[in-house]
């Protein structure tokens, strides 16, 4: 089954903690310096808030998926909206390992469909690499143009 994402950047991750548990009855499932995470039922939705931005607001949108096979039908449903794909395979994200696919919508919103394979215990650092990354993912800077081929790398976030 299939959970929304949405992932917020923030400037107050305190204030920003304290007002989203209050909002959702519930505080957050991971909960780091700079990030906290929750994985809420109701809605179904995956909402994350980092201070990792440049500027607080929208960092990018997103389904999250539990199997390959959902990650790949998501990667078809991103080609039928005609839209150019980077896939990252075992990226290091927001204290986790992903298989993801990013695109961008026609105002430039960055749209990721992942599957998360595990967690990692700093944000965006991997075997790879030790540098973290500096926005919340791997989220594309910037419009794709269309009908760009799919690219296909291996990477940590942003690394």
């Amino acid at each position: 089954m299939k959970r929304f994402h949405l992932h917020l950047a923030v400037d107050n991750l305190e204030e920003h903690v304290r007002f989203y548990s209050a909002l959702f009855g519930a505080g957050p499932s991971v909960r780091k310096n700079d990030y906290a995470k929750w994985m809420l039922e109701d809605p179904r939705v995956n909402f994350a808030i980092s201070t990792r931005a440049a500027k607080p607001g929208l960092d990018h949108l997103g389904v999250q998926v539990e199997t390959d096979a959902e990650l790949e039908e998501m990667h078809g449903r991103f080609a039928a909206a005609d839209a150019a794909s980077v896939e990252h395979e075992d990226a290091a994200c927001c204290y986790a390992r992903s298989n993801k696919y990013w695109v961008q919508d026609p105002h430039g919103i960055a749209w990721e469909a992942f599957h998360t394979l595990g967690e990692i215990p700093v944000f965006g650092h991997s075997k790879e690499s030790a540098k973290p990354a500096k926005a919340a993912c791997c989220a594309p800077s910037g419009k794709t143009e269309r009908n760009e081929k799919k690219s296909r790398t291996t990477t940590t976030c942003c690394g």
